[in-house]
C-alpha cells in the first residue's frame, strides 16, 4: 500500500486532498463551537445584567477599604492629609468618577508621595550612573520633578473628568430614546431607569452607572425628586441637569412624561448632530497646521530644486566667466 501511494501521483493527490478536507472540516467545527460559546456567553451576560459589575464593584470596594485604612493609619500617625479646598476638591474628584469619602485624602497622599518620590528617584538614578551634576543643577532638576509630581495628579483628574463628561454627553441621547420607549411601553419612571441602565451597561457604562445609582436611591426610600437632583449633581453635566429639572417639573405639574421625553430627546439628538458638525468644520483648520509645517516646505523645495540646479550649472559659471 505504501509503495502504491509512493509510486502513484494520483493517490498522493487524493490523500493530500483528503487531509486538506479533514483540516478544513476540523477548523469549521472548531469555529462553529467557538461562535456558539460566544453567543451563549453574550446571552448569559445580557440575562445576568450587572453580575460582572457586581464582582468588580466588590473587588473595588475591598481595594477602597484598604486605601481608606491606610489613610486613617497615616493620619493617626500625625500627618494631616486634609486640604484647605476640600469641598471643591471633592467635587472635582466626583466629576472624575472618584466618589469615595476618602478620595480627597488619597489624592493628597498621592501628591505628597510623588513630590517626595520623583526627586528621590531622579537623584538615585544620577548617583547610580555616576554622572557629574552641579549642586545647583541637581537642585533645579529636583524642583522640576517635584513640580511634576505636584501637578501630575491634578492633570490626570481633570483629563479623566473631561472624558467622563464627554462620555455622558455622547451617551445621554441614546438613554433618552430608550427611556422614551420604556415609558411608552407602560414602564414607570423607576422601572424605566432600571431597564435603561441594564441595556446601556456595555455601550455607555458611565450613563448606566448614574441611572443605577438613581434607581437604588429610590428603592432605598428617597423621593423621585431627591434621586433626580442627586443624579444631576453626580453627572455634573448641563444636559443631565436639564433632564432632572424637566422630570421634576413634569412630576409636580402632572404632565405627560412621555411627551416631555420625546421633546427633550429630539433636542438632545439635534445638539449631538450640531456638535458633530462643529467638529467636522474644525477639521480643515486643524489639518492646515500639519499641512503648512510638513508638506509646504517639501513642495517649495521640489518646485525650487530645478531652478537651483540650473543656477548652479549654468548661471553661476556664466557669471564667473563674464567677470574673468
Amino acid at each position: 500500500m505504501i509503495d502504491l501511494v509512493a509510486s502513484s501521483q494520483l493517490m498522493r493527490m487524493v490523500i493530500l486532498m483528503g487531509v486538506f478536507a479533514l483540516v478544513m472540516l476540523l477548523s469549521l467545527l472548531i469555529s462553529m463551537a467557538v461562535a456558539r460559546q460566544a453567543r451563549v456567553r453574550r446571552s448569559l451576560r445580557g440575562l445576568a445584567g450587572f453580575e460582572s459589575d457586581v464582582g468588580e464593584a466588590s473587588l473595588s470596594t475591598r481595594n477602597r477599604d484598604a486605601w481608606t485604612r491606610l489613610v486613617a493609619r497615616i493620619e493617626r500617625a500625625g500627618i494631616s492629609l486634609s486640604d484647605t479646598r476640600e469641598d471643591s476638591l471633592r467635587q472635582t474628584l466626583k466629576a472624575a468618577g472618584y466618589t469615595s469619602p476618602a478620595a480627597p485624602r488619597l489624592y493628597s497622599l498621592l501628591r505628597l508621595l510623588l513630590v517626595v518620590g520623583l526627586p528621590l528617584v531622579f537623584v538615585t538614578l544620577v548617583v547610580a550612573h555616576g554622572r557629574q551634576v552641579s549642586p545647583v543643577g541637581l537642585y533645579l532638576l529636583g524642583c522640576f520633578w517635584a513640580g511634576v509630581g505636584l501637578y501630575l495628579p491634578m492633570l490626570h483628574v481633570r483629563l479623566r473628568a473631561e472624558r467622563r463628561r464627554e462620555a455622558i454627553i455622547n451617551g445621554f441621547p441614546d438613554c433618552l430614546d430608550l427611556m422614551l420607549i420604556c415609558v411608552e411601553s407602560g414602564y414607570g419612571m423607576e422601572a424605566a431607569l432600571d431597564r435603561v441602565a441594564r441595556e446601556m451597561a456595555v455601550s455607555h457604562p458611565q450613563v448606566a452607572r448614574l441611572l443605577t445609582e438613581a434607581t437604588l436611591r429610590q428603592r432605598a426610600g428617597a423621593s423621585r425628586e431627591a434621586a433626580l437632583r442627586l443624579l444631576a449633581e453626580d453627572a455634573d453635566v448641563d444636559e443631565v441637569r436639564s433632564f432632572a429639572t424637566l422630570m421634576i417639573q413634569s412630576d409636580k405639574l402632572g404632565t405627560s412624561i412621555a411627551t416631555t421625553l420625546r421633546v427633550y430627546a429630539a433636542e438632545m439628538r439635534e445638539r449631538r448632530r450640531m456638535r458633530a458638525e462643529e467638529k467636522a468644520h474644525r477639521i480643515p483648520v486643524l489639518i492646515s497646521i500639519p499641512l503648512v509645517t510638513c508638506m509646504l516646505p517639501v513642495m517649495i523645495g521640489v518646485l525650487m530644486l530645478p531652478a537651483v540646479i540650473v543656477t548652479i550649472r549654468k548661471l553661476i559659471p556664466a557669471m564667473l566667466g563674464a567677470g574673468a
